[in-house]
């Protein structure tokens, strides 16, 4: 049986975290949670970190809980603990993608708090809404730093 999309899928999932820990480890720790009139950089690595964490928690152990409280900025105030934190949701984003045994899984329905809903949906909902939050990181970064501010059409 063919795992071809799972493992696309996972790759992705690995990709996105591992431009979360160099975002993370880059940024200067003035700017991690410096609040432009979004949220901080470190607060949208964290919380794109948090969408993949309660995603694959679901698929493993059906936890849906919010990570809000332990992804707090008081409780992850540096690169370092941020790190640490997002290489915790590598652990698990690999145990979720190992659980899925091959392509035709991601045409199960997974009970979520929401409802039932396709696997390839949800995943790909993660995928999209851990981007975005990513995205904002670093557009963030961009902002505070001077880089590209001319090129913003307002």
């Amino acid at each position: 049986m063919s795992r071809e999309i799972v493992t696309n899928l996972d790759r992705q999932f690995a990709a996105l975290l591992n431009t979360l820990k160099h975002l993370a480890s880059s940024v200067p720790a003035t700017l991690l949670y410096r609040s432009p009139p979004a949220a901080s950089i470190g607060e949208n690595i964290l919380r794109s970190a948090a969408a993949i964490e309660q995603t694959c928690g679901g698929i493993t152990s059906n936890l849906w809980d919010d990570p809000f409280e332990w992804t707090l900025p008081e409780t992850l105030s540096n690169g370092d603990l941020i790190i640490d934190y997002l290489s915790e949701v590598d652990r698990l984003r690999q145990r979720a993608f190992d659980s899925i045994t091959d392509d035709s899984a991601l045409t199960m329905y997974v009970s979520t708090p929401a409802g039932e809903r396709l696997l390839v949906d949800l995943l790909l909902e993660t995928l999209q809404q851990s981007s975005d939050h990513r995205g904002r990181a670093v557009a963030t970064i961009k902002i505070l730093s001077g880089e590209g501010t001319p090129r913003f059409i307002i």
